[in-house]
């Protein structure tokens, strides 16, 4: 049976930049702090890291009953049980995931256009991973998606959004008016010196906004 997710305040792991000195102490303080979805990213470290990694990741958010989706790496989100797998427009297309993951698994799609939204909403996506909004030193190589863009997607396109790319308190207000399901973070929670707290603030200026 494939969960019901919460998207509100979505977590994207990068150890690099995190305040902490272990992942795991990071993603149970962001979870505290009322993060609702986090998605496991390490695109530098091998195989059996990722998979270690993974397993105790999971352990937290199995203990927190919090959704566990890996970036582009299937078949470590199908060696540890995780809750689904997000591709970006340069790995594995969404078509193989959905068949390798089954259809009880959750499937993020990455989406910088209509045109790319269009298509992984007819590749039987779950949500959408709208962006980079904003610049951002996470991924300096990112499309940049206007909000008029990210407007027409939400006009067209009846999958959860989460936006990303440089979202933090400055341009959380940005998208006021437009109804996307959650925000997906990374430096504004994972590098501040309180997670807990940063993660509990984003997620009140986001409720607020909704209101």
């Amino acid at each position: 049976m494939k969960p019901n997710i919460d998207y509100t305040l979505y977590l994207i792991t990068d150890r690099e930049l995190m305040s902490t000195e272990k992942l795991e102490t990071a993603v149970e303080q962001a979870i505290l702090g009322g993060c609702t979805v986090i998605q496991l990213r390490e695109k530098n470290c091998s195989s059996l890291e990722f998979f270690e990694i993974a397993m105790k990741i999971k352990e937290i958010t199995d203990r927190y009953q919090i959704p566990l989706i890996i970036n582009d790496r299937i078949d470590i989100a199908l060696a540890i049980d995780a809750d689904g797998v997000h591709v970006g427009q340069s790995d594995i297309p969404a078509t193989i995931a959905r068949k390798l993951i089954g259809d009880n698994k959750i499937l993020g799609v990455s989406a910088s256009t209509f045109e790319e939204a269009i298509k992984a909403q007819s590749e039987d996506a779950d949500y959408l991973g709208v962006g980079a909004m904003f610049t951002t030193g996470t991924k300096t190589d990112a499309k940049i998606t206007s909000i008029d863009e990210l407007a027409r997607i939400r006009e067209h396109i009846k999958l959860p959004i989460v936006v990303i790319g440089g979202i933090n308190k400055t341009t959380i207000p940005k998208f006021e008016g437009i109804d996307i399901h959650g925000l997906a973070v990374v430096s504004a929670i994972i590098s501040q010196p309180d997670i807990k707290e940063a993660a509990k603030e984003l997620k009140s200026m986001f409720r607020k906004g909704k209101n």
